[in-house]
């Protein structure tokens, strides 16, 4: 199964695609669509062209797309909405299936702490696809949505406590 995962943003949206074959998972591709100046209309479509294109390159059996918190400022969280729609707009006219994860879900079945810093979500997402290096923040947040949704959503960070553990064994209740 390959999973297209999208973070969104107005400025830049990351992208990250892994494949899925039992429960190994491999690197495909991971990068980021910018749309850093010009009015919002004309961005929006640079969004939505963005995430075709990938749709097109990478062709992807489902999509997983971080669900926009709300923020301090309501102006703000009314833009990252717009960037997310624009994005599950494209994720739709391709006849993608879109599951959607918090924040703090894909956090906490990747890093095991729903409130782990960028740094922590990128070393766990280097060190469960076997990456050289670490990503860069927007395409690991990307990575790592995909990642959530390849083991069952928060499912295997509640059966093994964190994907952190997962080189860990219990054995008489203790963790190895």
């Amino acid at each position: 199964m390959r999973l297209l995962g999208i973070d969104p943003g107005l400025r830049v949206t990351g992208y990250g695609v892994i494949d899925k074959v039992g429960q190994q998972l491999s690197y495909v591709a991971s990068g980021v669509v910018r749309t850093e100046t010009g009015e919002l209309p004309g961005r929006i479509k640079i969004i939505f062209d963005g995430v075709s294109e990938v749709l097109t390159q990478f062709r992807p059996d489902v999509s997983v797309i971080e669900k926009v918190f709300v923020n301090v400022n309501p102006q703000s969280t009314l833009l990252l909405g717009q960037a997310r729609g624009a994005a599950i707009a494209a994720l739709t006219a391709a006849g993608q299936t879109v599951f959607e994860y918090t924040a703090l879900q894909v956090k906490q079945a990747v890093v095991g702490n729903g409130h782990a810093e960028k740094e922590q979500v990128m070393h766990m997402v280097k060190r469960l696809l076997s990456l050289p290096a670490e990503p860069r923040a927007d395409s690991a947040d990307a990575l790592a949505c995909a990642i959530c949704h390849a083991h069952g959503g928060m499912g295997l960070a509640g059966e093994f406590g964190s994907l952190a553990n997962l080189g860990r064994r219990r054995r008489g209740g203790r963790m190895l």
